[in-house]
This record gives structure tokens, C-alpha cells and sequence, in this order.
């Protein structure tokens, strides 16, 4: 496999690396080498490990264009902007959502976390089996985390990016990782002498060669540095490399650790007061991804200013831009690297008031995009206030690959609101809108929808909202039931039960008590069953619901069968006949019917014992 330079032109799906690209050409051809190795029955796995700052994932893009070819290339990011690593089914069901395949089949997972793989690893693997793909995932946090994801599939090439070398992989990959170290003093030069420009870097060497020596060689302090110079155009670039130390004494460090951390501190305060605030708040957008729709509300300022704002923060490599959304809009990533600081800043600098006031400016901006999707895609119903025109969602497709696109943040946003609590009226709104268009866009996936449930109750049981809470654990009670997790459904069922009564509810204990006996039913317990279904059928006769009744009658009668009570079963089946007669439900009264007739011969058999 050959490693070509870089193409010109942008891959589809692989954001763009940061340009220029010094050094690196052992690393480049160790990679080649590893990538033309036989691949066996599995995917072949290279590994670039480095620490942050060293270039990794500029040198990983520029590997992947060069051999990207006909494969369809998918990203991802295993690491939360925190640090903090994700779930490997949060990650598969991105990359099926870019694959365009649902993982509506998928039951939503039992148990604890870490227990049992999530469904939606499993219909990853499968949907990369039989492809040629090209799998970039940056910032692994583990062996573990990585391997659910990989599938069995020899076409298919993963590069991995990780500051550790992934070692437990060996067992089934074969895996010698790329280390990066930092550039040797000519390609650091040359890097700055590129980004500085004119001839400040060429007139002093011996300047250069100290400022290079300063950043440890590493890629990222590098090329703040070089925008640090070009902010200071009457800086020496001795100066620079004073600054910088001066910077790294100041956070109280020393050697290689501090260098990245004081290179931005130093790349920070030469930014623009508006601009310097904006990339602080946008520490608060979901997974730390902005376009102008959020940068915007985030920084309370009109989308001219936020784009114009993203922009220069991304060509001074203070953001990472990002592959374009569905409908051409240009997107951002706070760099990890930069994460932790930024956060800090952001709770030395600004007021918790403001940083309240920016968090709910977002969610109220994403209410009304979703709400405003949810009119596209149902155009019986009446649209909200129109968004300014940069921000507005045009067309029913437009609002379908906006909804599908950003699902995952908007969960997370959604998560986050509600889990920090101080904002629920515009977190429960934010759920709700959610629970109504996302289904409208294609179907929603039982994760999906169990995360949304899941968030319903927990504001509503923090409001006390009891019929509420309760409406959320009968949803969740049936996704539990569809996926056969007839256990976690019951303890459900009984928990919508406990919030009937106060205030008292029949009609939901009825369909709760119901559910307890259906799961009673399929966990093979006649005896519970029977009695759950007797307590629902009492309030259905309450309510007037002969419907209801009816298939009540025909479960216990069931249930009784099931105990060989065949006359009890028998006067059952014949009351649910004639509630069905009477209903004039010709289907229902034929099922009940046979089911009656299929008493008679195992009655006799009994008797005849």
C-alpha cells in the first residue's frame, strides 16, 4: 500500500489536517509498512500513540487521505472533550448513524453498564463486514474500549490514536504502534519558518533552533507559538522562547508537560476580548462541537459575529474544524488538549450567572431548531417563530439530516441539562421536543428512546410530578418488554403502580398492573400473573372499558389453564366471549373461542387422571 502525499482535495467524511505538515516521514512509512502487512481474518489495526500536543492526529488524517482511495472513511473520537472515555455503543451508533444504518432493531442494553455489549457494537461490526472502510478513531482511551468496535472484516483498515501503545490488542491484532516524539530541530523550523512567514525565522537560527528546543519539538506548542509571533510582529523570536518559559513558570511547571499548557496560555491572551470569551463558552457546547447555530446562542451574539469569530479561531488553530455538517454548515471542536484550561478560565473569568445565562440561551436555541424541524416534517402542524436566516432549517429534508446529524449532542445536551438540574423547565422542554421529532426523521432507535424516558422521569420525579413520572415508567416498561427484558419491565411496571396512587390514578394502575402480569405471564409465573390481571380487570370494570375487560378475562382464563384450573380457565374464556359478542370484535371473539375449545379435550384428559 503506498502513502502517497496527501491529495489536494478534501476526503469525504475526514476532516481536514492542519496545514503545513513538517517531519514525520519515518512515522509515515513505518505506518505504510504496517498497512501493506497480510491482514488475516480481522481488520488490520494500526495504532499512532503520542502524547497531547505531539501531532497525532494531524499525522493519522494525513496517513488516511493518502490511502483513503475508494474506502469509505468513517471518524470518530472515543475521548469526551473532558477526557473522559465513551461508550463504545455511543461511538458505534454514530458511526452506523453515518452509515445510514438504524439501529432501531437494537434492544436497549439490561443490566449495569460494562456488563453486556451494547447491541449496537455487534450491528456495527456487521454493517462494516463486506465493505472497504477506513476507520480513523482518535483519542482511544483503552484495548477495551477499541476492541467491540473492530470488526472481522480484512478490507477494512483502523487507525487508532492514543497516547498509550494498545498492547492488549496483541492477543487477536498484531500491533506495533507509531510512537511520536517530538520533530528534529529541521522539520521544527521549518514548520515555523512556514507559519511565521517573512524571514524572521531564517534571520536568527540560532533563535529558532532555542524556540524550537523550548517546545520540545512538539507540533501543537509549535504552532502557537508561530501565532504568537505573528501577533507580535515586533517580537524577537528569542523573545518568544523567553515568553514561553516565563508562561511555563508561571502554571508552576517544568520540562515537557507545561510546554503545551503555556504555549496556549500565551496564544490565549493575544486573542480579542469577544474572542477569547467565545472559545471559554464554548467549553459548554455538546462534546464540544459548535456551529454558528450554537455559537451563536452561546455567546449571545448574531450568527455573522459567531462565524466570523469560529473561523479565526480555527485558522489559529484554537478550534479544530471539524468535517461540514449535512447542509454545508462549517463546524468546530474545542481541542481536547486545550479542554481542561479553558474550563478553568471559564470558572475564574466569568460570572456563574453569565455562564447560567449562555447554557440556557443554547437550550432554548435548540428547542426551537427542533421544534422547527419537528413543522417541516409534519406540515399539518403550525411552525414557531421563525430563527434569524443563517440559523433557519429550509426544507423537510434539511430538517431530517440536521435531526439525524446532531441526535447524539442533542441527547447529550439534553442529558447534561437534565443531570445539572438548575435549568429544567428548558431541559424538560429540550426532552420533549426530542420525544416528538426524532421519530418523525426515521425511527428511533429503544436506546434512544430509553434515554429520553429516562430523562422524563428523572424531572419529573425531582418536580414531583407523580402522573408524569409515572407515564415515563410505563414508556419504559414497554421497551423493556419489547426487548424481553421481562424483569427490568416488571420492577418498571411497579414503580408507574407506586406513582398512581397519590394522586390516585386508575387508568394508569390499571395498564401498570397489566404489565406485571404480562410480565409475570412470559417469566413462566401463572399463579402472579393471574392475580395481577384479577386487580387490573377490577379497575377496567371501574373505568367502563369493556374492551380492556375483555382481554383481561381471556389473560386470566389463560393463567388458570396454565394451572390446569380448567373451570375456572373455562368461566373466564366464556364472560371475555361475551363482552367480545357484544363488541361486535369478531376476530377477538373467534381467538377466544378456540382457546375455549381447546379446554375441553385437556379437561378430560385431567379427569380422566
Amino acid at each position: 500500500m503506498d502513502a502517497r502525499p496527501a491529495p489536494d482535495g478534501p476526503v469525504a467524511g475526514l476532516p481536514p489536517g492542519p496545514e503545513p505538515f513538517a517531519g514525520r516521514a519515518a512515522e509515515l512509512a513505518a505506518l505504510r509498512t504496517e498497512a501493506g502487512r497480510p491482514a488475516g481474518a480481522a481488520c488490520r489495526v494500526l495504532v499512532v500513540s503520542g502524547r497531547a500536543g505531539s501531532g497525532r492526529t494531524a499525522l493519522a488524517r494525513r496517513f488516511a487521505r493518502s490511502v483513503a482511495g475508494g474506502r469509505r472513511v468513517l471518524v470518530a473520537s472515543l475521548s469526551a472533550p473532558d477526557g473522559s472515555a465513551v461508550a463504545p455503543g455511543a461511538v458505534a451508533r454514530r458511526l452506523l448513524a453515518a452509515l445510514d444504518h438504524s439501529p432501531a432493531a437494537a434492544p436497549p442494553p439490561d443490566g449495569a453498564p460494562g456488563e453486556a455489549e451494547d447491541p449496537a457494537c455487534a450491528g456495527l461490526r456487521e454493517a462494516l463486514t463486506g465493505r472497504e472502510t477506513l476507520l480513523l478513531l482518535d483519542d482511544v482511551a483503552s484495548a477495551e474500549q477499541l476492541r467491540p468496535l473492530l470488526p472481522a472484516e480484512p478490507r477494512c483498515l483502523v487507525l487508532a490514536v492514543t497516547s498509550g501503545p494498545l498492547s492488549a490488542l496483541a492477543d487477536r491484532f498484531r500491533v506495533d504502534p507509531v510512537i511520536l516524539r517530538g520533530l528534529d530541530e529541521p522539520a521544527a523550523i521549518e514548520l515555523l519558518t512556514t507559519l511565521v512567514g517573512g524571514t524572521r525565522i531564517s534571520c536568527d537560527p540560532v533563535g529558532a533552533a532555542e524556540l524550537a528546543e523550548a517546545c520540545a519539538g512538539r507540533p501543537a506548542p509549535l504552532r502557537l507559538m508561530a501565532y504568537w509571533l505573528r501577533a507580535h510582529p515586533k517580537a524577537a523570536v528569542p523573545e518568544a522562547a523567553a515568553a514561553l518559559r516565563e508562561a511555563g513558570e508561571e502554571l508552576g511547571g517544568e520540562g515537557g508537560g507545561e510546554v503545551l499548557a503555556a504555549a496556549f496560555m500565551l496564544r490565549y491572551r493575544a486573542l480579542p476580548v469577544a474572542q477569547a470569551r467565545l472559545l471559554r463558552t464554548l467549553t459548554l457546547a455538546p462534546d464540544g462541537v459548535a456551529d454558528l447555530r450554537t455559537a451563536s446562542a452561546l455567546g449571545g451574539c448574531p450568527a455573522p459575529e459567531a462565524a466570523a469569530a469560529l473561523h479565526a479561531l480555527a485558522e489559529g488553530e484554537l478550534l479544530e474544524q471539524l468535517e461540514a455538517a449535512a447542509d454545508g454548515t462549517a463546524r468546530y471542536r474545542v481541542p481536547g488538549r486545550f479542554f481542561a484550561q479553558l474550563t478553568a478560565m471559564r470558572s475564574e473569568l466569568d460570572r456563574p450567572g453569565e455562564v447560567q445565562l449562555a447554557r440556557a440561551r443554547l437550550l432554548e436555541r435548540l428547542v426551537r431548531l427542533v421544534d422547527s424541524a419537528r413543522a417541516l416534517l409534519d406540515p399539518g402542524r403550525q411552525s414557531p417563530d421563525p430563527l434569524p436566516g443563517p440559523l433557519r432549517l429550509r426544507t423537510a429534508a434539511h430538517a431530517r439530516h440536521w435531526l439525524l446529524g446532531e441526535r447524539e449532542s442533542l441527547l447529550v445536551t439534553a442529558e447534561l441539562a437534565i443531570g445539572q438540574g438548575d435549568l429544567d423547565g428548558s431541559a424538560a422542554r429540550l426532552t420533549s421536543a426530542l420525544l416528538r421529532a426524532l421519530p418523525l426523521a426515521g425511527p428511533l432507535a429503544p436506546t434512544d428512546a430509553v434515554r429520553l424516558h429516562q430523562l422524563v422521569l428523572t424531572w419529573a420525579e425531582r418536580q414531583g410530578a407523580a402522573r408524569r413520572a409515572a407515564a415515563a415508567l410505563l414508556n419504559l416498561a414497554e421497551l423493556r418488554a419489547a426487548a424481553g427484558q421481562w424483569a427490568r419491565a416488571c420492577e418498571d411496571y411497579r414503580a408507574a403502580l407506586a406513582h398512581s396512587r397519590d394522586p390516585l390514578d386508575d387508568s394508569v394502575a390499571a395498564r401498570a398492573l397489566e404489565g406485571v402480569g404480562e410480565c409475570h405471564r412470559a417469566l413462566g409465573d401463572a399463579v402472579r400473573a393471574a392475580d395481577s390481571y384479577g386487580r387490573a380487570l377490577a379497575l377496567r370494570r371501574g373505568l367502563d372499558e369493556p374492551a380492556a375487560q375483555a382481554r383481561l378475562l381471556a389473560r386470566i382464563g389463560e393463567a388458570h389453564a396454565a394451572q390446569r384450573r380448567f373451570e375456572e380457565a373455562a368461566r373466564e374464556y366464556r364472560a371475555a366471549l361475551g363482552l367480545l359478542r357484544r363488541l361486535g370484535d369478531e376476530r377477538g371473539t373467534q381467538a377466544v373461542a378456540a382457546a375455549l375449545a381447546a379446554l375441553a379435550p385437556r379437561s378430560a384428559t385431567d379427569r380422566a387422571r
